[in-house]
């Protein structure tokens, strides 16, 4: 199967022989700084979404109409991800590293594809994942970074450690996390998910937070990292997690942290 790339300009364009062609499925796995985008998802008056870049770069490499891209679920507003995984699907013979190539050639400079593969047609990025990794990374200090604003959350407050580490281990496990989501339960089927792994480094001025979940709640993550901050400095007692969850109620549990701590890092399928 053969194809052509025709570059100038102001357009840049894949031309095959439509007879070869054949309906494919594609796996992504993205990299982005969320700084400049309003999330991942395409919304109506949102100007700049990571999805909606992708989707107008693959409609100018296919030279077709929209070609949709489904993610493993969305990024709030200034979220980073290191391991995103999308797909789509598109009628061509061209070879996933072209793709790839392809993609970063026309794609803005804070997105990259650092994984294209073929895959089944019963793949899909979002139905399919049975777990996901986040990171969130705290500055503690008494003053912040100019180099890293954008990628961490600064937190002057001394943290015992500790504390911080005796708290978060009662997140681990099956509970129902309705205080620390903003979510209507009715449109998420529940609000019980399973904690895997929460780990928390610590190497110099920056604190690490590690959580795995077969499933996160809108803000979940934040609202985790946030009320633990909160334990930590002293805002709320030893054994405040247990109590927050039990209580069910959002009013209950602490602050969301910000959003520029966070980074998607790893789907598994």
């Amino acid at each position: 199967m053969r194809y052509i790339i025709h570059e100038n300009l102001n357009k840049s364009s894949y031309l095959w022989d439509t007879t070869l062609a054949m309906i494919r499925t594609f796996k992504l796995t993205l990299e982005y700084d969320g700084t400049d985008f309003n999330g991942w998802q395409v919304q109506a008056n949102a100007p700049r979404t990571v999805q909606g870049e992708i989707e107008a770069v693959l409609s100018r490499i296919f030279d077709k109409g929209r070609v949709p891209v489904i993610g493993s679920g969305r990024t709030d507003s200034g979220v980073h991800a290191r391991g995103q995984v999308a797909h789509f699907r598109v009628k061509t013979p061209m070879p996933p590293d072209e793709i790839l190539r392809a993609l970063n050639h026309h794609l803005p400079r804070d997105i990259v594809v650092v994984g294209a593969e073929e895959v089944d047609s019963s793949f899909h990025a979002q139905l399919g994942a049975v777990s996901k990794v986040y990171s969130y990374t705290v500055l503690n200090r008494r003053y912040p970074s100019a180099l890293e604003r954008n990628r961490c959350c600064f937190f002057p407050r001394p943290l015992d450690m500790k504390l911080l580490r005796r708290e978060a281990a009662f997140f681990v496990g099956r509970k129902d996390f309705r205080s620390f989501a903003n979510v209507d339960p009715s449109r998420t089927g529940g609000t019980v998910r399973t904690i895997t792994r929460l780990e928390i480094r610590k190497s110099g001025d920056f604190i690490r937070i590690t959580i795995e979940s077969d499933g996160f709640l809108y803000k979940m993550v934040r609202n985790i990292v946030g009320t633990l901050l909160e334990v930590g400095s002293g805002r709320f007692p030893p054994g405040s997690v247990t109590t927050m969850l039990l209580a069910r109620d959002r009013r209950a549990a602490g602050v969301a942290a910000l959003p520029q701590g966070l980074c998607l890092e790893e789907v598994k399928y």
